[in-house]
């Protein structure tokens, strides 16, 4: 069980970014979740020849090591394509702090355990600051207290129960479901009885 996400932090202050930022559409011609890792912030990450933008933070140490992300406001907005999510998760990304999130995107990183951590703005900012720093200093986000700690500065961040559960216990909503596989099988059983009594009245 996970109960805190801990890591290097990179600063992506810029607001609204949406999917297809997160990961451009013509990543999207894939029918599995395999190499999306290569896609996500493409247009960030690289040039139209294919090399890294030496100016991107993710492309710089000590944040290619990141896994975690403070991000601007309204990230994650835009259509509702899940290959964002399982992009982010394919580039070793845990956790992205932020003060709100798009709706869909925020149910995607559930279903994928990329936790949201929501944050109140001058929190964000404090973190945005601290992660900005050179020495690329871990900060912990503890799902159990809701509570981000980053050197000196701790702050609690807001998250609903379902989603901290699932971060939690590391389910998502097929693997919930299968803790009621008996039930289930029982409930179809017992259809299957009621429409051969049907078909025989």
């Amino acid at each position: 069980m996970m109960k805190t996400i801990t890591g290097i932090a990179a600063p992506l202050p810029l607001a609204n970014v949406d999917t297809d930022v997160i990961m451009p559409k013509r990543f999207l011609i894939t029918i599995t979740r395999e190499g999306l890792a290569d896609g996500t912030f493409a247009d960030l990450r690289f040039d139209a020849d294919g090399h890294k933008r030496p100016d991107f933070i993710l492309n710089k140490a000590p944040w290619t090591r990141a896994t975690i992300l403070v991000v601007g406001d309204n990230f994650g907005c835009g259509s509702s394509r899940e290959h964002a999510v399982w992009g982010m998760r394919q580039l070793k990304i845990d956790a992205c702090i932020g003060t709100g999130f798009a709706g869909i995107f925020y149910d995607n990183a559930r279903k994928n355990g990329l936790a949201l951590p929501i944050v109140s703005p001058a929190a964000r900012d404090a973190l945005l600051q601290f992660s900005s720093r050179a020495s690329g200093a871990e900060i912990s986000i503890d799902l159990d207290h809701r509570t981000i700690v980053a050197g000196e500065i701790s702050v609690p961040f807001e998250m609903d129960d379902a989603t901290r559960t699932a971060l939690i216990r590391g389910r998502d909503d097929t693997l919930d479901s299968l803790e009621y596989a008996a039930a289930i099988r029982e409930f179809e059983a017992g259809l299957d009885d009621a429409m051969r009594v049907s078909v025989i009245k």
